[in-house]
């Protein structure tokens, strides 16, 4: 049987307001990577999203990120690499702490927004993303994009690499993330992204933004917890793969 985790961005609130249904959300997915203060997320809502993933049992990655609250951490910023390792440093640590007085634990880390594009092709960050990781110890894997040259170096320092795909966003025929200012970067409609993701995980392709057809491997498939309807979107997709006889686990 085909097995696929399902992951979403969750914890992100904003002067006090959360973006999601987090608690609805975590009954679907089996991954939850929680927002770490810099693009979005105050503690005591974040600690709320941890227990609520304890309780579940859904795996807990940090979701860390640019400092960058204005922009919701998806604007690019060029950074000294020592610095950025330590502010990413600093978002695990935080992070993992909530977690644990929560009752879970920090078991992966996927890099948000503008950070999660840039180290795509950009060296010097990814190896500072690598860097902070490997620093904080205990294991954690990194969920990034395929063909990422953040894989690369992940795996060369001892690092589980964990491919990504997204369920409602576009991609261009390169096999990179249609960017949001474009037509055709979010995919809004739930059965459409359902039917997306049931091609990814039992034939390994996707339709690109032009109609090409793309051939994509991936572990874990992202709902974004901001989309519109994401609960109804995280649903549907779960339900689709299930139906398709795919097992929905986190590969935590």
């Amino acid at each position: 049987m085909t097995t696929i985790d399902l992951n979403s961005d969750l914890g992100e609130s904003v002067a006090g307001f959360p973006l999601a249904d987090d608690a609805a959300v975590l009954d679907i997915v089996t991954s939850a990577n929680v927002a770490c203060g810099y693009h979005a997320g105050e503690p005591h809502l974040l600690r709320r999203t941890l227990a609520a993933a304890a309780e579940r049992g859904v795996a807990v990655g940090a979701h860390p990120s640019y400092n960058d609250p204005a922009g919701f951490g998806r604007r690019a910023i060029d950074y000294d690499a020592a610095q950025l390792a330590d502010e990413l440093l600093y978002q695990l640590g935080a992070l993992d702490t909530l977690a644990r007085a929560a009752g879970t634990r920090v078991s992966y880390v996927k890099p948000h927004g503008a950070l999660y594009n840039r180290i795509v092709h950009d060296e010097e960050q990814a190896r500072a993303v690598v860097d902070a990781v490997r620093a904080f110890g205990g294991g954690l894997a990194l969920l990034l994009l395929p063909g990422s040259v953040a894989i690369g170096l992940a795996e060369a320092a001892g690092i589980r690499a964990v491919a990504e795909a997204f369920a409602d966003r576009g991609y261009t025929p390169e096999g990179t993330l249609v960017p949001r200012t474009q037509p055709g970067a979010v995919i809004a409609d739930p059965q459409a992204a359902a039917d997306r993701v049931v091609r990814l995980a039992t034939e390994g392709t996707l339709e690109a933004v032009d109609g090409s057809v793309i051939r994509l491997s991936a572990e874990s498939v992202c709902v974004h917890g901001d989309s519109p309807d994401s609960v109804e979107l995280s649903r549907r997709v779960r339900a689709g793969l299930e139906e398709a006889g795919v097992q929905v686990r986190s590969f935590a």
